[in-house]
């Protein structure tokens, strides 16, 4: 089987945040497991939205809703390491597009993984997948990039 490739554009980051791995966060095998960086990654997206004034789900029942998540790991993170998210968007289609990760430790400069995630905008009360939003594809238009 392929492996998985993600690359992005080093100019498309426009986000960034840091979270610390927890000693709850730890697996087995003594690093990092992949159920907490998915959370963590799901805490860096939420993160990014509230800083651009976007709700994850508005009054009129709009909102976005993960489609997929890719994670590729380069290497290992461990408990109390501080990692550096940095957060984009890219590929907009009619209905949404792509938030996109490069987890890093700034500690030493290691890249700890890529990750993709897709996203539609949803109507949770009829249960439907709709257009994008203006606003929000004018928002990430003018952003400027980091």
């Amino acid at each position: 089987m392929a492996r998985l490739q993600l690359e992005f554009p080093e100019d498309q980051y426009c986000y960034s945040t840091q979270l610390t791995v927890r000693v709850t966060d730890i697996n087995s095998a003594n690093h990092l497991g992949n159920d907490s960086m998915i959370s963590m990654i799901s805490e860096a997206r939420a993160r990014f939205l509230f800083e651009y004034g976007i709700e994850e789900t508005r009054e009129d029942g709009v909102g976005i809703i993960v489609t997929d998540l890719a994670t590729t790991y380069k290497t290992e993170a461990h408990a109390r390491d501080r990692l550096q998210f940095e957060v984009g968007v890219m590929d907009f289609n009619k209905y949404g597009g792509d938030i996109t990760f490069r987890i890093t430790r700034p500690h030493d400069g290691a890249l700890i993984a890529m990750a993709k995630s897709g996203f539609v905008f949803f109507n949770y009360k009829s249960t439907k997948v709709v257009p994008m939003p203006e606003a929000f594809h004018r928002k990430f238009a003018k952003v400027n990039w980091v």
